[in-house]
């Protein structure tokens, strides 16, 4: 048997924590790597590895997934998995599409499926239009993401743009009549082939279908199915994970301007904890030592947040001043820097929210893989490095408005901000 079975690609550092959090809970061995392993990586028979490509030119995010498919297939890996955000953040000239073409040439095959949706979490596929909760995407408070704006719903309208093969749907009533009937209907299309799913249900039912198929591209929801399909078959074994106890010490960095991060800071700080605002016209002057200085100033125990999260009308204008691109890259530098300090003071629980960030983040750490811990909230859950120390990698629309309480309150031993 191959030493990886499972490989996947992630388009960011939270969405692969996602993804990697349905594989445990499905009770499958999974390796998470934050970036490209390096030759003396062990490899583990499920293998998620964190990119940051979700927002780079497209010929940069090809090659790096590209370069983490050789790696995945070296191992030996038989299915492999594109994965991107369940609200299909990109823009019109990609990264979702550019890098699906490029693994469907280098593995050589003709078709792949796109499946986003995640009902646990509220986002599913009707008629190929993506929904978040009851509104469509075009509708939804992702509009206004201050990198990827989705302003459509329409995947194949979506993924036009950035694929050289067609696209083509397969709608909900053949999902409804069954594994069999979705597979001959995905082996009748060729090119990006998006997949209706509006319950957890619909979910099993493609996986099924899907079950033997080179390359799979989609939300996380779309692979929790996967192993006890594969188990059955008898090409994967169930193992479970012995997980350590991390050092006291916390803090929330949050880098996140999601309308749920902002809901979620608000309520953090209205429930005791102390915070410091991030200002990006600020950090431009180089006014990073006055954050620096007041983190020292705290207790390591005591619940505190560093945040640059803020209202849409200040996020467009610190672009407008500075560009979109160097906004978002001071804060992600600040806050980076803000994890070292905090590692530093002995700090050992960080929360961060926002992909962009939780890659800044963790790279800032020198944190080469995870270990999976319990869940905070579906697709997010605690990880342990191997220093000690325990990271929550949120996306930004991810966990309730308690998240962050939430999160502290599951790892026990400390005190943490109460709820209100």
């Amino acid at each position: 048997m191959p030493e990886t079975f499972f490989g996947a690609i992630a388009d960011d550092f939270t969405g692969a924590t996602d993804l990697a959090a349905m594989l445990s809970r499905a009770g499958v061995p999974v390796t998470l790597r934050i970036g490209l392993p390096g030759p003396g990586a062990v490899p583990a028979p499920f293998e998620v590895i964190a990119l940051k490509i979700r927002t780079t030119p497209p010929e940069d995010a090809v090659s790096e997934a590209r370069a983490a498919l050789r790696w995945l297939r070296k191992q030996g890996a038989q299915r492999l998995f594109w994965k991107y955000c369940s609200t299909f953040d990109s823009t019109p000239q990609g990264n979702i599409g550019p890098v699906a073409d490029a693994l469907m040439n280098d593995l050589g095959v003709e078709r792949t499926v796109h499946c986003p949706a995640f009902p646990e979490n509220g986002r599913r596929v009707f008629m190929g239009k993506l929904f978040v909760g009851e509104e469509l995407l075009s509708e939804s408070p992702m509009k206004d993401h201050p990198l990827t704006p989705m302003r459509d719903s329409d995947l194949q309208r979506l993924l036009a743009p950035q694929v050289r093969r067609e696209t083509a749907l397969v709608a909900l009533p053949v999902v409804r009549a069954g594994a069999a009937a979705i597979a001959e209907a995905i082996a009748a299309r060729r090119g990006h082939v998006v997949v209706d799913a509006v319950e957890t249900e619909d979910l099993a039912a493609i996986a099924a279908a899907v079950a033997e198929m080179p390359l799979v591209c989609g939300g996380s929801a779309i692979a929790q199915p996967l192993p006890a399909l594969w188990r059955a078959a008898g090409a994967v074994a169930r193992a479970d994970a012995t997980l350590p106890v991390p050092a006291p010490g916390q803090v929330v960095l949050s880098g996140s301007c999601s309308a749920m991060t902002r809901k979620q800071v608000g309520r953090y700080l209205d429930a005791g904890a102390t915070g410091y605002r991030l200002d990006p016209l600020e950090l431009a002057k180089g006014q990073l030592t006055h954050a620096r200085e007041w983190l020292a100033a705290q207790d390591p125990a005591a619940p505190k947040i560093i945040f640059a999260t803020a209202e849409p009308k200040s996020v467009a204008a610190a672009q407008e001043a500075l560009g979109v691109t160097r906004a978002g890259a001071l804060v992600e530098e600040a806050l980076a820097q803000l994890a070292q300090d905090a590692r530093a003071m002995g700090i050992a629980r960080i929360v961060v929210a926002g992909g962009e960030t939780s890659g800044a983040v963790t790279r800032a750490l020198g944190v080469e893989s995870l270990t999976l811990g319990p869940e905070i909230a579906p697709g997010v859950p605690w990880c342990f490095t191997g220093d000690g120390a325990a990271l929550a990698l949120k996306s930004g629309n991810f966990g309730a408005e308690t998240f962050f309480t939430d999160a502290f309150a599951l790892l026990g031993d400390g005190p943490s901000a109460a709820a209100s």
